[in-house]
């Protein structure tokens, strides 16, 4: 989608006013401070910030894992935020992928047999060896997860996490554990996702060089929306180093 094509119409995700304060003892800590934000219709979108600025939270929020402590969480028109832990987990299960910064894969079983995890209980999964084909592995298919790269094991994480064909990825610090030419690796199975399949893609991190790979680069600080930037052209991984 053309990064400059961002209209009301095309939101597949919009967080409103969204307010999010932790409570100790008596101490009030607001980790998001009236936040607005959209995700538009297979949009890339890096968000940036420094530790404590509120970017997992809000990722949080956004997957349903969390809720707001007010404001409005809108997924195709339908406010979640009224949602019970039902409808919640429905949103998750059907519409959500998530990739964390710990690939969380199971060390018994193998490429394979991780992806079809998600497989088993999606509604119109993604064959597991062309999820993981889709990211660079299909001759890792029957390796476990000790016998893979760390860089590995993460697309690895993305293959489980696109193979139940969700309409929005939302991304951990991705890299965060990786180096600069393993990171590129993963960020290009994220791209190839985004590119191929349209999935609406947000990806946080501390890493400011990533944001040119995206569409928008949005800039967190204090639990608030600092600027939105658009790339008038998207970088491909392969040419960012850190």
């Amino acid at each position: 989608m053309n990064s400059t094509a961002h209209q009301q119409s095309s939101d597949v995700l919009e967080a409103r006013a969204l307010t999010k304060v932790y409570t100790s003892g008596e101490v009030e800590v607001y980790a998001l401070r009236g936040l607005d934000l959209s995700l538009s219709e297979g949009e890339l979108v890096v968000m940036l910030g420094p530790s404590g600025s509120g970017k997992s939270t809000l990722l949080n929020i956004l997957g349903g894992l969390d809720t707001p402590t007010s404001g409005q969480l809108i997924f195709r028109g339908r406010n979640l935020t009224q949602a019970g832990d039902r409808e919640l987990t429905h949103f998750r299960r059907d519409h959500v992928g998530f990739v964390f910064q710990f690939y969380n894969l199971i060390p018994s079983l193998t490429a394979r047999e991780n992806v079809e995890l998600v497989t088993e209980i999606a509604r119109a999964p993604m064959d597991a060896t062309a999820a993981l084909e889709l990211v660079g592995l299909s001759e890792r298919v029957d390796h476990f997860p000790a016998q893979l790269s760390g860089g590995e094991q993460q697309r690895v994480a993305i293959a489980r996490a696109v193979a139940k064909q969700p309409e929005i990825l939302l991304c951990d610090e991705p890299t965060g554990a990786l180096d600069s030419d393993t990171g590129i690796l993963v960020l290009e199975a994220l791209d190839q996702v985004n590119r191929e399949l349209g999935t609406t893609t947000a990806v946080i991190t501390h890493n400011t060089v990533i944001g040119e790979m995206a569409n928008r680069v949005v800039y967190l600080a204090d639990g608030q929306v600092l600027k939105v930037e658009t790339n008038q052209r998207r970088r491909p991984p392969r040419e960012l180093s850190w």
